[in-house]
């Protein structure tokens, strides 16, 4: 079938319409990956407004968002609390238990998660899943590993596009709206 990035695979649009929860990596998903560090030890991100815009949408249209990953930044805690995203977990380097846990809390099943990682840590995830997803410029293992790997770069718009999908397959997609933040 094709979406709006491309054509997609039936499967693949089947399991994306199961979805409750999606959870993101950050470094590398909504980055790109890179970590700028001033003199003073100042550390920056930047992260692109499709992705908050698509984060916004998916979670107005009932489908609860959350991040795990292994730094703490309050770069991302910042900018998570922005977009609205109420389960913020950082400090993860092992990231399975993690997932668990939250799926256990929020009595949602592996099956109706989508996970997406850019590199082997987020393996577990990824493979515990129903839909388990690689940005398009993920480490070799992971795009092997993947469901479905996303036709944009990390930190270009690919969470903005794992957004539409799950929209797209739930039929949400043309009523989202807010503004790009």
């Amino acid at each position: 079938m094709n979406t709006l990035y491309g054509n997609v695979q039936n499967n693949i649009l089947a399991k994306a319409q199961q979805i409750r929860l999606l959870v993101c990596d950050v470094d590398g998903v909504f980055s790109d990956g890179r970590i700028y560090l001033g003199n003073d030890g100042e550390e920056l991100k930047a992260f692109h407004t499709k992705d908050g815009f698509g984060i916004k949408a998916l979670g107005a249209s009932g489908v609860d968002v959350a991040i795990i990953t292994g730094r703490n930044s309050s770069i991302v805690a910042n900018r998570m609390k922005a977009l609205n995203v109420a389960h913020i977990i950082q400090g993860q380097e092992d990231k399975l238990p993690a997932l668990i846990h939250l799926t256990q809390q929020l009595n949602i099943d592996l099956n109706e998660v989508a996970y997406i990682g850019d590199d082997v840590p987020d393996l577990p995830c990824i493979e515990a899943v129903g839909l388990g997803i690689s940005v398009a410029d993920g480490h070799p293992l992971v795009l092997l590993d993947a469901d479905y790997t996303t036709f944009t770069r990390g930190g270009f718009g690919a969470v903005r596009e794992t957004c539409d999908l799950i929209m797209q397959s739930q039929g949400s997609l043309a009523s989202a709206s807010g503004a790009s933040i």
